[in-house]
């Protein structure tokens, strides 16, 4: 089985500068994938360049049967019909109701007959349990509704991959919990997901394989998540028994 991602000895840059160093991964189809690690150490740096969005400037990588180091400019859009893009802020038209929002993804990527478009809008809300809010307005759901969105937006194309910023960041804990199911549900199906969290009781309860970004690369390890929060209390130990006393 041939993987869907790989990344080999991988230099990822935000804004010419290297943020990622030696990035190994390779994620075979059907796998469900967390990329944790504290805030600022390269999750969302490593999405995006999966998206196409940063250059990888060194190493191997391959995405979808992409080479991101060789990728075109005019080669960006195909790769991304093959990709799902769940983001934490949403980013919905916010002038347009939902079916609006789907309907202008599928017709900005090839589709142009109503009736099938109208079935597949139809069939995604559906998946994220959605059905007959589809006349709705993006302020008139709630952050979790709006997210469920999102997630039916990046699966409208059968994506190879479905790739998720910390799809849970902006939402309580049971509305988390719900779309954490629902991204589990979908893995379940045989989609491909990569997602980017710091929600590390949620990862509890959907325990599935684990890369670390941290020290501006990544590594994985059994039991990643209990050992990076034991990782977090000691570091947090060690500042407070060093901690200038307040005067």
């Amino acid at each position: 089985m041939e993987p869907i991602c790989v990344l080999k000895n991988a230099v990822i840059a935000h804004d010419n500068i290297p943020t990622l160093k030696d990035v190994n991964l390779s994620v075979n189809p059907g796998e469900f994938v967390y990329i944790i690690g504290k805030t600022g150490t390269g999750k969302t740096t490593l999405l995006r360049a999966l998206f196409a969005d940063l250059p990888v400037n060194q190493g191997e990588a391959m995405v979808c049967g992409f080479n991101l180091r060789k990728l075109k400019p005019k080669e960006i859009p195909m790769l991304r019909r093959k990709l799902g893009m769940v983001f934490q802020d949403f980013r919905l038209l916010t002038d347009r109701s939902v079916y609006e929002n789907l309907s202008f993804v599928l017709k900005a990527t090839g589709w142009n007959k109503k009736k099938e478009i109208d079935l597949r809008i139809n069939e995604v809300l559906e998946m994220v349990g959605l059905s007959f809010k589809g006349y709705k307005m993006p302020h008139e759901l709630s952050g979790g509704e709006q997210q469920r969105v999102v997630i039916a937006r990046a699966i409208l194309n059968n994506p190879q991959l479905i790739l998720a910023d910390e799809p849970t960041g902006n939402l309580d804990p049971e509305t988390s919990e719900g779309i954490m199911r629902l991204l589990w549900e979908l893995k379940q199906k045989g989609n491909t997901i990569i997602v980017a969290t710091h929600d590390y009781e949620t990862l509890r309860k959907f325990n599935s394989r684990t890369i670390i970004c941290t020290n501006n690369t990544t590594s994985e390890q059994q039991d990643a998540v209990i050992d990076f929060i034991e990782l977090e209390k000691q570091i947090d130990t060690i500042l407070r028994a060093h901690k200038p006393e307040s005067l």
